[in-house]
């Protein structure tokens, strides 16, 4: 049986406060949920809730071997999702945090298998987005982030296509109109010895390089 799916809308400029709680108690129940980014919509669940994730990979017909990444609200949310800080992590977290870079770092054990990388690494961004982070932080959980498309298909900007691709198969649609449909997140894997840049977008390399320690 199909469930129903309830369609929210917001002004991305503005902190909804009455919504923004409705969001987040959603979220709290297990569910799955399609809400806006700074670039394209993605699909959304706590990130330490193994049977929404699981879900998710099903919706997108991902390959479980293709991590999701996270949103996290400030600084102290990274704290129950990684092992260790790298050096580098500071320099650029004051430069480029919040915005379009994820980095990638190594996971602690409370972060779910379906969430990390084969190495046990997992991605983390700070959203530039104020609604977004006002959101997460009360849920009081990170979530995921990965774009709300089928794997292997074009991102979506447009609130239309995310609901005839996902209406009566997640339990939330956040409307916030089209996106801004920019370049995705720069993804800078900081695991290694040496940070090494998985995904070059909307920040370039050449800028990271000017903050890198090693």
């Amino acid at each position: 049986m199909a469930m129903k799916t309830k369609i929210v809308k917001i002004n991305p400029d503005l902190v909804e406060s009455e919504k923004i709680k409705e969001i987040a108690r959603i979220l709290s129940s297990g569910a799955v949920i399609v809400y806006p980014t700074e670039t394209f919509y993605a699909l959304g669940a706590n990130c330490f809730s193994r049977k929404a994730i699981q879900k998710i990979y099903r919706l997108k017909k991902r390959p479980p071997s293709k991590p999701l990444s996270v949103v996290i609200s400030d600084l102290d949310q990274i704290r129950d999702l990684v092992l260790e800080i790298p050096p580098d992590f500071e320099t650029l977290v004051s430069v480029f945090w919040p915005g379009p870079l994820t980095l990638v770092l190594k996971a602690s054990s409370r972060v779910p298998k379906e969430l990390q990388s084969l190495s046990g690494s997992i991605g983390v961004r700070l959203t530039g987005y104020e609604w977004l982070r006002a959101m997460v932080r009360h849920a009081s959980f990170p979530i995921t982030a990965t774009s709300a498309n089928i794997s292997g298909g074009e991102e979506i900007a447009n609130p239309e296509e995310a609901v005839r691709l996902f209406d009566k198969s997640v339990n939330l649609i956040v409307d916030a109109g089209e996106t801004k449909g920019r370049l995705p997140s720069t993804v800078l894997d900081l695991t290694g010895k040496n940070p090494r840049l998985l995904r070059e977008g909307a920040i370039p390399f050449s800028q990271l390089k000017k903050y890198l320690l090693s």
